[in-house]
């Protein structure tokens, strides 16, 4: 009880909400661990309805990266590449010596372990693949990192992890990823996370987790399986869902 006590707080003191004139007022907590990246000072910690989108060109024109937006996102395409692979098509040429891999469970892991570990899985053998990247952007607060999304489609054409070739129709759920750039046009970080884990038919997951998950052979960790609410975070709904029952029995 304790802990769901404690967990329903911070929950609910992560943002506050207040009026504010003539509607709401949203206060955003700084983050503590802002990007060493960032060169654009950010001085707005509140946004009044109504006002919420910021002027991407100012924050450009303060900008000190030296590749600008649109040769920043041809650059990106490049990495892209079918020639490139993001690194793993010109061995690691594009990356930084100090680049980086994060998503939602995977790393940060540097440039080797990268290259070693995309070299493990044979995905491009396995699998007829089309990535269908679109909505590609530079961020105007972190104006070295492009935005873009995708969602994979891949023919499962040969054997993968064990599981003989299908000819099943790979779905994966939309993805944001990001690659961040230094001074001399290298991938520093790269990165990924699904956005929305009820579409497709990888059970929620992306990278090579999905994969391992649409042939059936998923590896036996929570990682690589479909979200599961925890048996506390069902029991904080339980006690939520019970909480409103007998305030609306009071009222």
């Amino acid at each position: 009880m304790k802990f769901a006590i404690f967990l329903f707080l911070s929950l609910t003191t992560v943002a506050s909400f207040t009026v504010h004139n003539n509607g709401l007022k949203l206060t955003a907590l700084r983050s503590t661990m802002e990007s060493p990246a960032d060169d654009v000072k950010d001085d707005m910690v509140t946004a009044s309805l109504g006002d919420e989108f910021i002027d991407e060109e100012s924050y450009f024109s303060k900008s000190t990266f030296p590749i600008k937006p649109d040769a920043l996102m041809e650059r990106a395409k490049e990495i892209l590449s079918p020639a490139i692979s993001i690194g793993t098509e010109d061995g690691g040429e594009c990356l930084a010596d100090d680049f980086e891999f994060v998503a939602a469970v995977v790393g940060p892991i540097g440039k080797k372990e990268y290259l070693g570990a995309l070299g493990s899985f044979n995905i491009k053998d396995s699998f007829d693949l089309n990535a269908r990247f679109f909505g590609i952007s530079v961020d105007p607060i972190q104006p070295n990192r492009v935005w873009f999304f995708n969602r994979v489609l891949g023919i499962h054409t040969a054997e993968f992890m064990g599981a003989a070739p299908t000819g099943k129709e790979i779905k994966y759920p939309p993805q944001t990823l990001h690659l961040d750039f230094n001074d001399d046009g290298k991938v520093k970080e790269f990165g990924f996370y699904t956005v929305d884990r009820r579409q497709g038919n990888t059970g929620g997951l992306g990278g090579a987790f999905g994969f391992m998950y649409g042939v059936g052979k998923p590896l036996p960790i929570p990682e690589c399986q479909p979200y599961k609410r925890s048996k506390r975070f069902r029991f904080l709904n339980f006690i939520g869902s019970l909480a409103q029952k007998l305030k609306k029995k009071e009222q």
